[in-house]
């Protein structure tokens, strides 16, 4: 067993995000030192040259530690202090089905949420599940599995019912946080936000500045102290018609809820304004502009000149997902409690909710984990979402355990996004047998 140093281990390390999570690794040495990087992936192409680039990076910041990269998960995991899970199943051609499909049925196409979010549910689950169990027997006694895959509060539902020590991470959270402190002209670290709700289904209820972690200035992280005035109306006020355009969401509903929700809540508060969008002539979703862009940042991965990550991966998607992830690690492995937003059980911290519901809200992260810091009551009418939305995950962890048809139903029944019948019946049958590859349990033969 190694005495110094950890075992990081990415599965999905082809990813294109990649480079950026490895070039974060060496920024917090002075919590966690990794000494063994593996890039776990089936794609010998994505190994060659995202492998290539990662270790480039490495190297280039003076990092002296093992590297390889493998399409074997025993020898991957065997020994892992922390094994990160970016997985995408079916690829960009999966996610391109998920954000069309249930465009025909008058229902939203997004790969997190809605129809298709529980089609990517189906395929997801069961795959970080085994991958899960074999962590349990190969990797170090206290290893921690961090959770990047999307929809990350069902996976990690998933994950955390199966007795697995996991914890979920979003980037949404800590891009707020930064957009936050470029408006308001300071140091984004300095920006302490009250974020509540479920993995894409969040609200920021306040935004301070020069205070705690937990927002109330008094040091004390319960939450209850009341120093630090709340900028939120300041940026309604000066920045509202940024906010709109980066929410989705039109200011005036800003104001009433006194609250900046996450991108996703758009989805349930403008859904037929987002699905006509997805249904007029020319649309492209996400997943044909992410594929294009993939294949244009391989090209550039490939130059052996490349020492950094290239301008172009910023477009690529989940900004600051590497800091927020290696922060996580950091805090995980040196136990410095430290206040971040992850996915994790609820624990009383938000009232209304289940002790064993995943949520995604602040929480001390220390060598044991990570522990919600109490919440105040949700508003009625995010509760009554929450809650639904809940509802519908638990369901998405059932069915994808289970193969059963009846279990996707009444998934799609309970699902803020769809919700009706014979519509979840249809729904069902045609998501099914698009995925049909990628789906033994519902289709063993």
């Amino acid at each position: 067993m190694r005495c110094v140093g950890t075992k990081v281990v990415v599965v999905g390390g082809g990813s294109t995000y990649t480079p950026e999570l490895v070039d974060g690794l060496c920024d917090v040495e002075d919590r966690m030192v990794v000494d063994d990087l593996v890039l776990l992936d089936p794609s010998d192409l994505r190994r060659e040259v995202v492998g290539g680039l990662s270790e480039r990076i490495l190297r280039a910041r003076g990092w002296s530690g093992t590297f390889s990269a493998t399409a074997d998960p025993h020898a991957a995991l065997e020994g892992a202090d922390f094994v990160v899970v970016q997985l995408r199943i079916g690829g960009q051609a999966a996610r391109h089905v998920d954000e069309t499909l249930p465009v025909g049925y008058g229902c939203l196409g997004q790969e997190t949420t809605g129809a298709g979010g529980l089609a990517k549910a189906l395929r997801t689950v069961p795959i970080v599940l085994e991958l899960a169990e074999e962590m349990a027997a190969r990797s170090n006694r206290g290893a921690w599995l961090v959770d990047f895959t999307n929809p990350v509060g069902i996976v990690t539902q998933a994950l955390l019912d199966d007795g697995h020590q996991a914890v979920g991470l979003c980037n949404v959270a800590i891009w707020a946080q930064r957009r936050i402190g470029h408006y308001l002209g300071v140091d984004p670290d300095a920006v302490a936000v009250e974020h509540v709700g479920l993995n894409h289904l969040t609200w920021i209820r306040s935004a301070r500045v020069g205070v705690d972690g937990d927002g109330d200035g008094d040091g004390d992280g319960d939450g209850d102290g009341d120093r630090g005035a709340d900028r939120l109306d300041y940026l309604f006020e000066r920045f509202g018609p940024e906010l709109e355009l980066e929410s989705g969401i039109p200011v005036d509903l800003l104001r009433l809820q006194h609250a900046l929700p996450s991108y996703y809540v758009h989805y349930y508060y403008q859904h037929d304004a987002e699905v006509a969008q997805q249904s007029a002539p020319g649309h492209r979703s996400r997943a044909d502009v992410v594929a294009e862009l993939e294949t244009k940042l391989l090209q550039e991965y490939r130059d052996p000149a490349l020492v950094s990550k290239p301008a172009a991966l910023s477009y690529r998607g989940g900004a600051y997902y590497s800091l927020a992830a290696v922060r996580l690690m950091a805090s995980l492995h040196a136990g410095t409690g430290d206040v971040q937003v992850v996915d994790m059980r609820n624990e009383g911290a938000i009232p209304g909710l289940p002790d064993d519901a995943v949520v995604e809200t602040t929480a001390v992260v220390d060598a044991t984990g990570a522990h919600p810091l109490p919440q105040r009551e949700l508003s009625l009418e995010m509760l009554g979402l929450v809650q639904h939305a809940k509802a519908y995950e638990r369901l998405a962890v059932k069915a994808a355990c289970s193969g059963s048809r009846d279990d996707v139903v009444r998934a799609l029944l309970a699902n803020p996004l769809v919700g009706q019948y014979p519509l979840a019946a249809d729904l069902a049958n045609d998501l099914l047998g698009a995925n049909r590859q990628h789906l033994p349990r519902f289709f063993p033969s």
